[in-house]
């Protein structure tokens, strides 16, 4: 445990009796009261996360966007001040090196953008995004300096409102910008979440962490606010169908076959996007789907999933007992032939064919 990363808040969370665990370098919470309570916490009031193992880069100067439509699938052309997008790192070979945030928090006239990426990722993207950075774009990796709370859940506007003299309740989904938290100092505020059911990031120069935690907490009282692990927010956002890196992609997917057609965009040239071009005209022969189990079972990361014959013909990358739609469901690659809506399925869970059936996703529909 010694080498292990710690937050600037893992103190907190030892104190409150979470269970730790090694994730990406870091020693983090998964949980406090347990999975299905935390869960059932951010989708009816709020909940709390630190995901401060989360890496942040900053691009800027000329040649900063350049430089991010080379390596990235999106177009960061079409972000005004203030918007963030969501897209992906193809690696030259057909997979992904990463999913990230693309925020344009732009000044004036300089350019300047914050990419936030995965922890496990960091020093793999920050090589991969230098590698390419023959544009001159200044680039700087503030992780270690950041802290990252994940205010999340319909209480999380009346939980931090009163923190800002912005109408925080106004901002769109994917948006962000720069603000006076009270009593914390400038934070960066931003509407990206991961879960489903709202809320805000809020990210803070390390000294002040442990000061807006306790801030936040003291505030979201009231509204039955709780802090959150990761176990939960993994069913969140399985709930919702969002990708987990390492789990539904990694090196060896394609945006196209991970069903990310919508964040890779065509209209520039940017890595791998010949290939990636020739895989939307012609079609992937497996496709990344939703599904849930019609017999009783929780499907599992790594399950078999086989066809009617029992011949295995793909895998499943997530699967859990969802806590708000209270059946098991999970994501899977199988033969683009068995992609349908609809289509039966079987998960091979502990040798015994347990059926399914193709299902559009998102699972929760908020």
């Amino acid at each position: 445990m010694t080498e292990l990363k710690r937050t600037a808040l893992t103190h907190i969370h030892e104190g409150l009796g979470a269970k730790l665990v090694p994730f990406a370098g870091y020693l983090m919470p998964v949980q406090y009261s347990g999975v299905t309570d935390e869960h059932r916490t951010v989708r009816n009031a709020v909940g709390m996360f630190d995901v401060s193992h989360m890496g942040e880069f900053i691009v800027r100067g000329p040649g900063a966007l350049e430089l991010i439509q080379k390596v990235t699938t999106n177009d960061a052309s079409k972000l005004s001040v203030g918007k963030v997008q969501y897209s992906c790192m193809p690696n030259g070979k057909g997979g992904i090196v990463d999913d990230l945030l693309v925020y344009n928090m732009q000044h004036g006239d300089d350019q300047h953008y914050v990419l936030v990426v995965n922890a496990s990722n960091l020093q793999k993207d920050w090589d991969w995004i230098q590698e390419h950075n023959t544009f001159g774009a200044k680039l700087e990796n503030v992780s270690d300096h950041m802290s990252l709370l994940a205010v999340q859940g319909p209480k999380a506007v009346d939980t931090l409102k009163g923190f800002f003299t912005e109408d925080i309740a106004a901002m769109p989904y994917y948006t962000a910008m720069y603000a006076e938290m009270k009593g914390v100092g400038l934070v960066l505020l931003a509407t990206t979440g991961y879960t489903g059911s709202g809320g805000f990031e809020v990210y803070v120069p390390n000294p002040m962490a442990e000061k807006a935690w306790h801030a936040i907490m003291e505030a979201g009282s009231p509204h039955g606010i709780k802090p959150t692990g990761l176990a939960a927010r993994d069913t969140l956002r399985l709930e919702m169908g969002f990708c987990l890196y390492g789990n539904d992609i990694d090196d060896t997917t394609s945006p196209i076959e991970a069903g990310l057609g919508w964040i890779t965009k065509f209209t520039k040239d940017f890595v791998d996007s010949d290939r990636l071009k020739a895989q939307k005209e012609n079609g992937v022969e497996r496709k990344l789907v939703g599904f849930e189990l019609t017999e009783r079972g929780i499907p599992r990361h790594d399950h078999p999933v086989v066809d009617e014959a029992g011949k295995v013909v793909g895998k499943v990358t997530s699967g859990t007992m969802g806590p708000t739609v209270e059946k098991p469901i999970g994501m899977a690659y199988v033969p683009a032939s068995m992609a349908k809506e609809g289509t039966p399925i079987w998960v091979d869970i502990r040798g015994k064919a347990t059926k399914g059936v193709v299902v559009k996703t998102p699972f929760y529909k908020p």
